[in-house]
């Protein structure tokens, strides 16, 4: 899922730690929120989380950090207004090769900006943790990403994680792609389709397109502000359906 924030209010170091080693520590320990990786920059922010079956999991949680988040900052800079741009958009993703993409996307975040030359000179990824996990303060659930990507222990999933990375970037891929943060859900046809069917009435009008495994479902060609507000009334925690994996 993507959070917009009003112009640049996480352009401070001091801000993002506020919100990774504490809200969102906070929200995984009340809440139980499995976060599978997580991209903090001065606009924006990137969780790739997992259902856990309990509805009210993802929602609560974020209400919490972006709640919390705001409130702190516009006291301590006396200040009032909007914090976040919208609300989050949120995208399904297939736990298949589609996650390891989607993981490997997030952490080129600031590699795209032109800020860093590798994830790994960004503290606010979860990059680095992934490859040194925690003993205490873990944001990262290492369990839950064992299982999906099916290794028995962390190290040998830190060594193919960084492969994934360090392949990625030694064939240029690491530009922008709009199906991780402007899609309703991707992955194979069957689990878009599926997707879609699951929307219901609120899947009428949207497309399932792409080819060779690799299926996104999108809005009908319109402006990207009104597909973002239409894609949140969905994936609001009104939904009558759970989703099997969200990012």
């Amino acid at each position: 899922m993507t959070v917009p924030i009003r112009a640049f209010l996480l352009k401070f170091a001091r801000d993002r730690r506020r919100w990774l080693p504490q809200w969102l520590f906070e929200a995984k320990k009340r809440h139980g929120l499995s976060v599978l990786n997580y991209m903090v920059t001065s606009n924006h922010i990137h969780l790739l989380v997992r259902d856990n079956g309990e509805g009210d999991v993802i929602p609560n949680s974020i209400q919490l950090i972006a709640g919390r988040t705001a409130q702190e900052f516009n006291q301590r800079k006396n200040r009032k207004g909007a914090y976040w741009e919208d609300r989050y958009h949120a995208t399904a993703v297939e736990t298949d090769r589609h996650l390891v993409q989607c993981l490997v996307y997030l952490d080129m975040n600031m590699v795209r900006a032109g800020v860093v030359e590798h994830p790994s000179e960004w503290s606010f990824s979860g990059y680095n943790e992934i490859q040194a996990p925690r003993q205490r303060y873990a944001l990262i659930d290492y369990e839950g990403l064992k299982e999906l990507l099916n290794f028995g222990a962390m190290d040998e999933l830190a060594d193919a994680y960084r492969g994934w990375v360090d392949e990625a970037l030694s064939k240029g891929q690491h530009f922008r792609d709009g199906k991780w943060t402007e899609t309703v859900a991707v992955g194979s046809e069957r689990f878009v389709t599926t997707t879609k069917e699951k929307l219901g009435v609120k899947g009428k009008g949207r497309q399932v397109l792409g080819g060779d495994g690799s299926y996104e479902l999108r809005e009908s060609p319109a402006p990207y502000k009104a597909i973002l507000r239409h894609e949140n009334d969905s994936l609001r925690p009104h939904n009558a359906y759970s989703w099997d994996d969200i990012s």
